[in-house]
């Protein structure tokens, strides 16, 4: 498990990230499968992160569900290396457990599912500003900056954004009501309609994010990893949701309120996740589509996270690129100001002249 930290304009937080790799010494790393999966990205949603460790504690060390063994999956855990975040939104997570029940946010209230740069800022008509702040700029905050890191490194070819609130299984995209062309998307709509017959019985909802929950959402981490760290298979889980819950009442909206409906949860959701390993990897073969670069990529030096090809910079080119990266989104918060600005005066100035001529009409009448 290695720990990371960043900050931004006084706003910092750390983010735990763990590796399954099994069998690490007897097979080569670069030909694996990488799967990168996130939890705890809305605060609210502590189902999600009980879920993670129930998976970490499957893999590593219980090896059943339920009393049902895994053995049959030892040989496909041979062939991935798993990263995973049980907790991505741990300041959010603690303003939840400080009584907060229905706070998504992180701790300085910025959606980190609005934080991404795909489609950033488009608000729908019944956009919440409570709800989904996007933040001030693309990847604005800490933690979304750890994960595009994270993702750029590591380079999976699958990718999972656990969420809770309803059950469905997502494939991008979620800032419009389709899904991707060709073969790409075929692909994951195989890969999602497999797990839910093979284990939901097709009781779960597949589709597009955008098509399927009933509202777009934009700038969300899924469709980044698919437009632009082109994730072969990007997802979006959502593992739990009591529809007959008040909305006042959050907690039991979006986490199980007793322990028989806890351990149905954890032990359903924990079997999907070898079932969409099992799956993906199946497919991902046949598809032949190869490693995009080797594990040892992500280097976890002093807490911070680097790429080998980083590391190898000058210190002064490295804070150059940060620099550059940094004043591009001040530079497009700026151009939007002026923007706004601009149309404020010319509005201002036409409203002007039009009184102006209605005065002047009005003395020649006089």
């Amino acid at each position: 498990m290695d720990t990371i930290t960043a900050s931004n304009k006084g706003y910092s937080t750390d983010l735990f990230v763990v590796t399954f790799n099994h069998v690490k010494e007897s097979t080569d790393n670069g030909s694996k499968i990488h799967v990168l999966l996130s939890f705890g990205q809305h605060g609210r949603e502590l189902i999600t992160s009980e879920v993670a460790l129930h998976l970490l504690y499957i893999l590593t060390e219980k090896h059943k569900i339920s009393g049902v063994d895994l053995s049959s999956f030892e040989k496909m855990l041979e062939n991935l290396v798993i990263k995973m975040v049980p907790m991505e939104n741990l300041n959010g997570r603690k303003r939840v457990e400080g009584g907060e029940l229905c706070d998504r946010r992180n701790g300085r209230g910025v959606d980190l599912n609005r934080n991404w740069s795909v489609d950033w800022g488009k608000k729908e008509k019944d956009y919440d500003p409570y709800e989904e702040n996007p933040g001030t700029a693309p990847f604005s905050e800490p933690e979304a900056q750890i994960m595009r890191e994270l993702s750029k490194s590591f380079k999976p070819h699958m990718w999972v954004n656990v969420h809770s609130g309803m059950e469905a299984l997502f494939m991008p995209y979620d800032h419009k009501n389709t899904t991707p062309n060709g073969a790409s998307a075929h692909l994951m709509r195989s890969v999602l309609e497999n797990l839910n017959h093979r284990h939901f019985q097709d009781s779960c909802l597949v589709g597009s994010g955008g098509g399927a929950v009933g509202y777009l959402a934009h700038g969300t981490t899924t469709d980044y990893m698919y437009d632009i760290v082109k994730v072969p298979m990007p997802f979006t889980f959502e593992i739990y949701g009591d529809e007959t819950a008040s909305t006042s009442d959050c907690f039991k909206m979006f986490n199980p309120v007793d322990k028989t409906t806890f351990d149905r949860v954890i032990n359903k959701w924990c079997m999907a996740f070898l079932i969409l390993f099992e799956e993906g990897l199946r497919n991902l073969q046949d598809a032949q589509v190869v490693s995009q670069g080797a594990v040892d990529n992500w280097i976890p030096m002093g807490g911070d996270l680097v790429e080998r090809s980083v590391a190898r910079k000058s210190s002064n080119e490295k804070r150059k690129l940060e620099g550059l990266d940094l004043g591009m989104q001040e530079l497009r918060t700026y151009f939007r100001l002026f923007i706004i600005s601009t149309v404020l005066l010319m509005f201002m100035f036409c409203t002007r002249i039009s009184k102006n001529r209605n005065r002047d009409t009005d003395e020649q009448s006089t």
